[in-house]
């Protein structure tokens, strides 16, 4: 049967270049033009949360606001990647004072489950589904950091169209009704209590099909305590205590006290200039920093003279990544447990160090020493020059599977992420930020901004942000383009979870030509195939020559970038 999927994914790898389309003009391999706009533009993954976030503009709002509506239709619209029982970080371009400004808006482990309770279970590591990997919740309280720093219209105006339409519905895209149909049968099989009474029952007693009318009157009652009631009505009250009640009961360990004490962190963000660009990621208890890395490594070599999707091309990016996520499994973890030298990390010093270690085949290479699921992206610029890269997401699928009674939302797994091995960077302790996955993006030149983006897909994400960057900076792609040219990844090595991955594989999109792969196999590479695993990527441009924003939509996903 192996054999059989490898020669139907050659024969698509050898017949790719007859299926491009037959554009008039511009790359081939593009699915469409980019989107042109000169007074505000909104990227989203699913069209409806697009048109929110440009009507908000179109009425007043700034590129803030609008990226809070379109993440609370997206909860309703896209509950397979995201909603208010996850995380959140965001980039902000600010032009009034000209800078960026970085959120962390994740949530902390529950303060009276500790690694001994979770050691005499015989775990030996953070179950994916269930009570025990819930943290707390951070997405609500980022919206209102980023609202209250930023934001100029009312929360109240703000979820009004996601509320309207979790209680009148709308229609179900192609790739939700996919995921959904893989994940909720999944969670009725465990046994896991209200979702049917949350996902079915509200929608006829079955699950909507491709263009079938979805509902969540339960998430819409939510959204109406949240706009009235402000951050203290999701932290504090009756849907604290309804979280909190509900994961105790299932034989976790999250409070009313977690909830209420929960606070998103305003940080300093942090960049390595690329051939004369500033790529700009979060600091750790994210992995933005591993996509900093791999392009400092890969400054080093010049691919004016190596060809996109090549074999010298794939096998730089592959050990560049694998470089670095030595790194990551070693170094990354919440930063108020953990002394992470992010500064070495991603420094020319260091990358020439680790840089060195590549050679001309396919290496295991260990960690440096040290001196001295599912997700959503969007992205919303508005006509006074704001910019915002924004991601949230519930980590794995949908979630936990844990959806606190008549709330209409399924709680985070992120703590999943935590290492269960003692001394470890991201060994769990009670009221830690788990290692994350999720990251925003933002590129700026000469002190101006430029590019905010962010590719979605757990480990993909630091791969994917590199691609993009180097297609744009390294192959010359306009933003559509470098959004839909083919993707690869590499799978293997450490993880920040404790556990000892194997090499792993290079996995590779239909687009990647037949001898490229054969090329990375007279490397040393395994070479494979994957379905799914390549992200999903939202961006912006900004010519401030011209006045016009650019806006690329992932072609993998369902998703729309519009403006005006």
């Amino acid at each position: 049967m192996r054999s059989q999927i490898l020669l139907v994914s050659l024969l698509t790898l050898l017949l790719f270049p007859l299926l491009a389309q037959d554009r008039i003009n511009g790359s081939l391999e593009a699915t469409r033009s980019e989107v042109l706009a000169t007074n505000g533009m909104v990227a989203t993954s699913h069209p409806l949360a697009s048109q929110i976030g440009l009507q908000v503009l179109k009425d007043g709002g700034n590129a803030i606001d609008a990226a809070i509506a379109a993440n609370a239709a997206l909860g309703l619209m896209e509950p397979t990647g995201c909603g208010v029982g996850g995380d959140l970080f965001a980039i902000v371009w600010d032009a009034e004072t000209q800078q960026l400004y970085a959120l962390n808006a994740s949530g902390r482990s529950p303060r009276g489950m500790t690694l001994d309770n979770l050691l005499e279970k015989k775990l030996d590591k953070i179950p994916a589904l269930g009570p025990l990997p819930v943290s707390v919740p951070g997405a609500v309280d980022g919206w209102f950091s980023l609202h209250e720093r930023f934001g100029s219209v009312p929360m109240t105006d703000l979820l009004a169209p996601a509320i309207s339409y979790a209680e009148n519905g709308f229609p179900l895209t192609q790739l939700i009704v996919w995921y959904m149909h893989r994940s909720v049968p999944n969670f009725l099989a465990k046994g896991f209590p209200n979702i049917r009474e949350t996902y079915l029952e509200q929608n006829g007693g079955t699950l909507p099909d491709e263009g079938d009318i979805y509902r969540n009157p339960y998430l819409a009652e939510t959204y109406r305590r949240i706009a009235t009631g402000g951050r203290d009505a999701f932290y504090r009250g009756e849907i604290a205590a309804t979280i909190a009640e509900f994961i105790q009961e299932q034989g976790g360990y999250l409070s009313e006290e977690d909830l209420a004490e929960h606070r998103s962190e305003w940080v300093e963000p942090v960049s390595v200039n690329y051939r004369g660009y500033d790529v700009w990621e979060l600091p750790p208890n994210g992995q933005g920093i591993a996509a900093l890395q791999m392009l400092a490594i890969l400054e080093g070599y010049d691919f004016s003279d190596i060809e996109f999707g090549s074999a010298e091309h794939l096998h730089l990016f592959t050990e560049a990544k694998k470089l670095a996520f030595e790194d990551r499994a070693r170094y990354y973890a919440d930063m108020d447990f953990a002394e992470v030298p992010v500064e070495w990390l991603i420094s020319e010093e260091y990358a020439a160090d680790r840089r060195s270690l590549m050679g001309e085949r396919a290496t295991v290479y260990q960690a440096g020493e040290i001196s001295a699921g599912e997700t959503i992206y969007l992205t919303t610029a508005d006509k006074e020059g704001n910019m915002v890269s924004l991601i949230q997401s519930n980590y794995r699928g949908m979630g936990s599977g844990m959806v606190p009674p008549g709330l209409g939302f399924m709680l985070q797994d992120r703590g999943e992420l935590f290492s269960l091995t003692p001394g470890q960077a991201n060994t769990y302790e009670p009221g830690k930020r788990p290692f994350h996955t999720i990251i925003p993006a933002f590129i700026t030149k000469d002190g101006k901004p430029w590019v905010s983006f962010g590719v979605m897909g757990g480990d993909f994400q630091p791969q994917g942000h590199t691609q993009i960057v180097m297609n744009l900076i390294d192959f010359g792609m306009n933003l559509q383009e470098a959004g839909d040219a083919a993707r690869w990844d590499h799978t293997g090595g450490s993880s920040p979870m404790g556990a000892e991955r194997n090499e792993g594989e290079v996995r590779v999109e239909s687009g990647i030509p037949y001898s490229t792969i054969r090329g990375l196999m007279d490397r040393g590479h395994s070479v494979g195939f994957t379905r799914g695993s390549y992200g999903g990527y939202q961006a912006i441009l900004r010519d401030l020559e011209n006045g016009v924003y650019h806006g690329a939509s992932e072609s993998r996903k369902d998703g729309q970038a519009v403006g005006y």
